[in-house]
Order: structure tokens, then sequence, then C-alpha cells
């Protein structure tokens, strides 16, 4: 385990660098998203081929995070392509002014790259050392990874349709998905998550793999998800309504 994370870190801190790297070029750290799922794959990848045994749960850890990983590029570009730098990225730009080379290296790109270190932790115990026959758990952890898959995706799906019809210009998203949970796609991000963490608790030490799922729900509830997006839209009107009746990260029935 030791030397997969050690190999982990130098694979994350070249690629974190090479992305740094072409979103200095284009101008747009914004890059950085696209990276995110990109960089998952990556590192199991490279894990897998250095310290997998081809055990059935490394094949299914190395599919989950494939599959995710990918949509998730894919929908970011796709989503990006041809605007502007994402308006937090754009802050931050006009924020540190003559150090914004030095602190969007430090403060985004190689941030991110810890983060990502942490987060893959349940797929560096089950793809750097060899693993038991699956188990119960190994079913459990995938069927809360694909309710979580489903949310982000049909989310991310609903959302990408709202916007691109004109009638909804300067309109909230509350329909689908949207009304069960102000934030299917972040729910959907964290469930999956902790679905890979409980694929790893059959692992030697599998517990530290529960390292990663709490980490990124953290992130997404207090730091970069959920404070960022509603700050945005705090005092409208609509949004105050929205809020009042729809749960803020776990679906439930909303509120008449």
């Amino acid at each position: 385990m030791a030397d997969a994370l050690a190999l982990a870190a130098v694979v994350i801190f070249v690629y974190m660098s090479a992305v740094f790297l072409l979103a200095l070029a284009r101008k747009n750290n914004g890059i950085v998203d696209i990276g995110w799922g990109a960089g998952f794959i990556l590192v199991s990848a490279v894990t897998f081929l250095n310290f997998g045994h081809g055990r059935a749960r490394q094949w299914l850890a190395l599919a989950l995070v494939l599959i995710w990983g990918g949509r998730l590029a894919l929908h970011i570009f796709a989503r990006n392509r041809g605007k502007e730098e994402d308006f937090r990225y754009a802050a931050w730009r006009r924020q540190w002014g003559r150090y914004f080379v030095i602190r969007s290296f430090f403060q985004i790109f190689m941030l991110q790259g810890l983060l990502m270190l942490l987060v893959s932790a349940p797929l560096l115990l089950i793809l750097g050392q060899v693993q038991p026959p699956l188990n119960l758990l190994d079913g459990v952890g995938a069927l809360v990874w694909l309710t979580g898959f489903l949310f982000e995706t049909i989310g991310d799906r609903q959302l990408a349709a709202f916007i691109r019809d004109p009638l909804n210009r300067g309109r909230l998203m509350t329909g689908g998905l949207w009304s069960y949970t102000r934030h299917p796609n972040y729910f959907g991000e964290a469930a999956l998550w902790w679905g890979v963490g409980i694929i790893a608790l059959s692992a030697a030490n599998g517990w530290l793999g529960l390292i990663g799922p709490a980490l990124i729900t953290f992130l997404l509830l207090f730091v970069s998800g959920v404070p960022l997006l509603e700050k945005k839209y705090a005092a409208r009107p609509d949004w105050e309504e929205y809020k009042r009746r729809t749960p803020m990260f776990v679906p439930w029935i909303p509120k008449k």
C-alpha cells in the first residue's frame, strides 16, 4: 500500500503540473475541472498495472472509476467548450493579481492534486494489494455506487437540457431530480464514492478507504460545492422559495 501511495503521489504531481501548464497556455483554469475525473482514471490504471493481481474486486474498481471519470470529464468538457472561464476561477484571477500564476499552481492545481490523492484512498487499497474473493459488501458497494452515478448523470443531463431551452433563461432548475434535492449531482458524487469505500472495506486495512468518501462529502457540503453555488443564488425570491421546500443534499420528498 505504501508503494502504491508513493507512486500515485508522483503520478498526480506530474499530471497536475501538466494540466497547470495547459491551463496557463489557454488562460483558463477551469480546465482543472475536466482533469479531475481523468486524473482518477490515470492513477487507477497506473496502480493496477504496477501492483494489481487481476482479482475480481480490482477489475470492478477499475471499471467503476473508468465509467465515472470518463463520463464526468466528457460532460464538463462539453459544458465548458467555447465558454469563458468559470466564475469561481475568474474571480480568483482578479483577486490574486500579479501573484495569480504561483497561487494558481499551489492553491488550485497542487491542492486538487493532494485532494485527488486522498480521495483515491479506497482505490489504492483495492488496486495496490492482493484481494480476497468478492463478497456481500462488494454487492452493497456497487449498488450504492450505481445509485450515486445515476443521480449525478441524470441530474447533469436534466440541468443541461433545462439550460439549452431559451424559455428557461433566468429561471431556476427545480424539476426532475432537482425537486428532491437542490444538488442531485453533488449528492450522486458523494454517494458513488461511498460505494467505492464500501467495496474497499474487504481489503486489508479497508477502513482507511473511508477517508476518500468522507473527504469528498465534506468538500461538497462545506467547501467547494454546495456553499459556492448557494451563495451565488442567495437573496433571489425564487431561490428562497425553492430552498424552503427542497432538501439541500440528501434526496427527500419536497415540502408543499
